[in-house]
């Protein structure tokens, strides 16, 4: 039975969704595409008629995720500027962020897996990362585009390190101590 263009795009999006938070809870490699379709309740046949390939649907999972990221960053840039930062800080850096991958950045969930991947998945993952690094740019002091871009990628990778590392740690109190500090030192 044929489905119709509206049911192929709602399946498409779930198959989205699910393999977004699916694949930064478990790895790339730790999803197989049947898992995932029968996560997104759908059949494996499925698959193909949406995506090329498994790199396909990764590569446009890091774009979908990334771009949304930007997108609430904008979102808070433009509501109240200059309290952005400190509330793109207290989002990125809570145990809320930390403790549910699934929901959280995919750089942060999946960076070092970003880097073994195609040249397909690493151009998403560059221009989504150029695209965070932009938001934070705009927010943070410096005596030029260049030095403000430059403490925006300090600040980026400070954030996703510190989300990475209170994420391996075993010692809550210790995983809360390494958010905060990153937290206070962007927030001045």
């Amino acid at each position: 039975m044929k489905v119709s263009r509206e049911q192929a795009n709602e399946n498409r999006e779930r198959i989205l969704d699910v393999a977004a938070q699916l694949f930064r809870e478990h790895g790339f490699d730790g999803i197989s595409v049947v898992d995932l379709m029968k996560g997104a309740g759908l059949t494996h046949g499925g698959f193909y008629g949406n995506f090329s390939s498994k790199e396909d649907l990764i590569a446009q999972t890091c774009t979908r995720t990334m771009t949304r990221s930007v997108e609430r960053w904008n979102k808070l840039k433009a509501a109240a500027p200059e309290t952005a930062l400190s509330r793109i800080a207290e989002s990125y850096l809570s145990p809320a962020h930390r403790d549910h991958p699934g929901q959280g950045c995919a750089l942060a969930a999946l960076g070092s897996d970003m880097s073994r991947q195609s040249p397909l998945v690493r151009s998403a993952a560059t221009e989504g990362t150029r695209g965070l690094v932009d938001v934070l740019a705009k927010l943070l002091p410096g005596e030029s585009e260049q030095a403000r871009e430059d403490n925006a990628m300090v600040a980026f990778a400070s954030m996703v390190g510190a989300v990475v590392l209170a994420r391996a740690v075993d010692d809550k109190e210790f995983s809360q101590n390494i958010l905060q500090a990153v937290a206070d030192t962007l927030v001045k």
